[in-house]
């Protein structure tokens, strides 16, 4: 296979990674650049995105309101990612605030059972992002989601970046340490499709997204030496979370 052919193969890698969608099954070289394939993150968050969206579309249609449609939408979100983000943030609040050294916050952050932090991180985190969205919604700026599911998901090769492994195992692990190239072609590619969606706002966006993805990476560096799989997950939900709050003071 050419290194062409390998290289458009990129964007249905990033789904793989970081999506439920059914799929065709991918050549096993294309896997060879999962690390390479992180500046389609945030395509990933574009299709999953654009997927919600027509169905609250559709849920608008039958005259549901904007409190019911967005957590629907919401529902659809975390069906099509399989809650994996979710997941990575309930894990890093019951490992980073459950442990009192690296090495047993990491085992709790890999055990399967959810603890009171990571229960309550989701209660909050899934709250203020329903009661926004139905803002968003409720004001016309449906597709406005689009930019931010774009820009956060380009927040998390940052974070792979600027952070070792803090295990040796792991989806993390596996997918390998991005070039500087791959994660700023990412970024860009975010802050240029959310451009038509967010105007000259994409840019304040994009600084308090960026800043909370620094925020959540210091506090890993801190709790743990550096990054997992959940750390990721963790990243998106912040950074998403962050631009929504920061979207509804710029639509009032």
């Amino acid at each position: 296979m050419r290194k062409n052919d390998i290289f458009l193969l990129d964007i249905p890698l990033a789904l793989v990674l970081l999506t439920r969608l059914p799929l065709p099954r991918l050549p096993q070289a294309a896997f060879t650049r999962q690390a390479e394939a992180v500046w389609a993150f945030p395509v990933a968050g574009l299709v999953v995105t654009t997927i919600a969206c027509l169905v609250a579309m559709a849920c608008f249609a039958l005259g549901l309101s904007a409190p019911i449609v967005a957590g629907i939408l919401l529902t659809v979100q975390v069906l099509l990612t399989g809650a994996m983000h979710e997941d990575g943030l309930a894990d890093c609040a019951d490992g980073f605030w459950g442990g009192f050294v690296p090495g047993r916050r990491l085992e709790i952050m890999k055990d399967s059972q959810i603890g009171t932090y990571g229960v309550l991180a989701l209660l909050i985190s899934l709250g203020l992002r329903w009661q926004a969205i139905a803002v968003v919604l409720d004001l016309g700026a449906m597709w406005s989601l689009l930019a931010l599911a774009m820009l956060s998901r380009a927040a998390m090769p940052f974070v792979m970046l600027w952070l070792p492994n803090a295990r040796q195992s792991g989806l993390s692990q596996s997918v390998g340490r991005p070039s500087a190239p791959t994660v700023w072609v990412g970024l860009v590619l975010a802050f240029g499709l959310s451009l038509p969606v967010l105007g000259t706002a994409s840019l304040l966006l994009s600084l308090i997204m960026a800043l909370a993805a620094l925020a959540w990476a210091v506090v890993a560096k801190v709790k743990i030496g550096g990054q997992t799989g959940d750390v990721l997950g963790g990243c998106q939900q912040i950074c998403e979370l962050a631009g929504l709050l920061a979207l509804l003071p710029l639509l009032a």
